[in-house]
């Protein structure tokens, strides 16, 4: 398999026209106005559901930039598993541009920090406009999107796969596969498929299916798939 990453492509020149033929093209140029059907796109690519309001609702809170709407997307359909994502989803757990992003949360994760991982939890949790049950919903469904690319990059990994080819396979930016390869291998792969469920325990939990505090559930689920067993 061979990737071939371009900062500048015109989908009309003789090289992106071979490209077409011969494989997959993926360009990161969609005019505005079309912003929410390409939004609904990438959901039903991912087997998700979500109606125009709320796709066009996702463009407002996140803006244009499609890395960062695609990174919204795959969180939002990992957090839905196959039901349908509703504009009250979409407002809840959405990231805007002026808010505290959560990579600074996942690359803690990734470099199994557990003192800064809480931390930042934290700050999350603190400087959000919404309420901090909603935050918290944000939070744990990012996580969960994000350790499901993890794992999946983990996989590629040991089929001899590196990161820069599997980016096109994965549909994700050439810099966020690299960083995905490299968290993937500070973890085992049963570490991987635990901190899946034990977060989608936190989830039940903090919609009510625990009798304690949802922060307290939150940060014992955050230091479980963070720290390393002794």
């Amino acid at each position: 398999m061979l990737a071939l990453v371009a900062g500048e492509l015109k989908t009309d020149s003789a090289l992106a026209k071979t490209i077409a033929k011969a494989g997959e093209l993926l360009t990161y140029d969609v005019p505005t106005r079309r912003l929410p059907e390409w939004v609904g796109e990438q959901f039903a690519r991912l087997g998700a559901k979500a109606d125009k309001e709320s796709c066009r609702a996702l463009v407002e809170i996140v803006g244009d930039d499609l890395d960062e709407l695609a990174s919204e997307i795959e969180k939002l359909a990992a957090w839905a598993g196959g039901d349908e994502i509703t504009l009250h989803d979409v407002e809840e757990l959405a990231v805007g541009r002026a808010e505290t992003p959560i990579y600074s949360l996942t690359d803690a994760w990734g470099r199994r920090d557990v003192g800064a991982v809480l931390a930042t939890t934290e700050s999350l949790l603190e400087r959000t406009h919404r309420t901090r049950s909603g935050e918290l919903l944000r939070i744990v469904a990012s996580l969960v999107g994000h350790v499901g690319r993890v794992r999946r990059c983990q996989r590629l990994a040991d089929e001899g796969v590196r990161a820069r080819d599997a980016a096109g396979r994965l549909k994700m930016h050439p810099f966020a596969a690299e960083k995905a390869f490299g968290q993937a291998a500070n973890f085992s792969a049963d570490e991987l498929a635990d901190a899946i469920v034990r977060l989608a325990d936190l989830d039940a939990a903090a919609k009510g299916g625990s009798r304690l505090p949802a922060d307290l559930e939150l940060d014992r689920a955050l230091v479980d798939v963070t720290r390393r067993a002794s």
